[in-house]
């Protein structure tokens, strides 16, 4: 079987398991205040073009949101973000659960908008209602797309009209900023957020993503908040490790370069795709794609393929969603169209 379900299928990167054996046997401070995770962060820092800001070493992406949002949210404050954000269909309500409504609206492009944003402000009414408090975006979003720099622009500049923070979930971050279409750098975004994370579980670690928070008031007392929230890894240093080795050389690191192969990948699926002459489910550049194929042709796919039916059949079509990684190679691509083509 061919797997084409998701980007963390696959260990690691050869590069970041040598690191992870090179210092196996060193003794170091747990829970991330090691010289390895401080290292990380300083390289992180030089990456992003600012120092004034925290970095903390993150189990998953999951945890990533749920506290930060809780960090920045006080509990009559709520969440902005699109339907088909992961924080709203795949958290199993998590955000809820720690206390914060999360205000959700339908988007064709899974992207966050100020219009989403003032529709939100005109829901507010006075104490009987919460008060629209962090906006929450993904790059890239569930649907594959990525938002440009003028539209980051003006979600940073609606939220700072309205007093609120913008919070970017960068699971995918990698393919975001190495997407052929992308004019938004990570030195752009950090000019543009008061907190993102560099995801490391979906492109190439073990585990493990780097917060960076420019909030004060989000910084305050955050390695409580992950702690309280079970988020906080003894072996704090395992991350650390892997971002040293995933960073190492900036932007010519192996993160992007893996990033670069993942949509490179994708870009090879998706053109064999249209000349077999189907059409798609939005507008993703990136390295997950949403094919329409006829409901027979996706059975017998299933037979040799692992991947998601993601949208109910239509019209006897159903959109499938197929995710290359750094793992993902030519020959994988493929079997796939050859299959395809049958």
């Amino acid at each position: 079987m061919i797997y084409f379900r998701s980007d963390y299928s696959q260990g690691a990167h050869p590069d970041v398991l040598q690191a992870l054996i090179d210092t196996n046997l060193e003794h170091t401070d747990g829970y991330a205040l090691d010289p390895h995770s401080e290292h990380a962060a300083q390289m992180i820092k030089d990456l992003i073009g600012r120092q004034d800001c925290e970095v903390y070493m993150m189990v998953g992406g999951t945890p990533s949101n749920i506290i930060t949002i809780t960090a920045a949210l006080r509990c009559y404050e709520a969440a902005v973000a699109p339907k088909s954000a992961h924080i709203c269909t795949h958290e199993c309500g998590g955000v809820e659960a720690a206390g914060h409504k999360i205000m959700y609206y339908d988007t064709e492009d899974g992207k966050l908008t100020p219009e989403h944003i003032e529709a939100a402000w005109d829901e507010f009414e006075d104490d009987h209602t919460v008060i629209p408090k962090m906006a929450c975006i993904s790059h890239t979003t569930e649907l594959g797309t990525i938002y440009t720099k003028a539209e980051l622009e003006a979600l940073s500049k609606c939220c700072k009209e309205h007093d609120m923070y913008l919070y970017m979930d960068g699971a995918r971050l990698g393919t975001a900023l190495t997407c052929e279409d992308s004019d938004l750098t990570i030195k752009d975004i950090a000019q543009l957020v008061d907190a993102f994370y560099i995801g490391g579980t979906k492109n190439g670690a073990l585990l493990g993503e780097a917060m960076i928070i420019f909030n004060d008031a989000i910084n305050d007392h955050y390695r409580w908040v992950i702690k309280q929230h079970c988020g906080m890894l003894a072996k704090g240093r395992l991350i650390g490790v892997q971002f040293e080795a995933l960073l190492k050389g900036g932007e010519d690191s192996i993160y992007f370069q893996m990033a670069a192969h993942s949509n490179a990948m994708a870009k090879m699926l998706r053109e064999g795709i249209e000349k077999a002459g189907y059409g798609f489910l939005g507008n993703s550049h990136t390295n997950q794609i949403f094919p329409l194929l006829p409901a027979a042709k996706v059975k017998e796919l299933e037979e040799n393929f692992f991947f998601y039916e993601w949208a109910p059949e239509k019209d006897g079509l159903i959109a499938i969603r197929l995710v290359t990684s750094w793992g993902t190679t030519e020959d994988d691509v493929k079997a796939f169209l050859d299959a395809l083509h049958k």
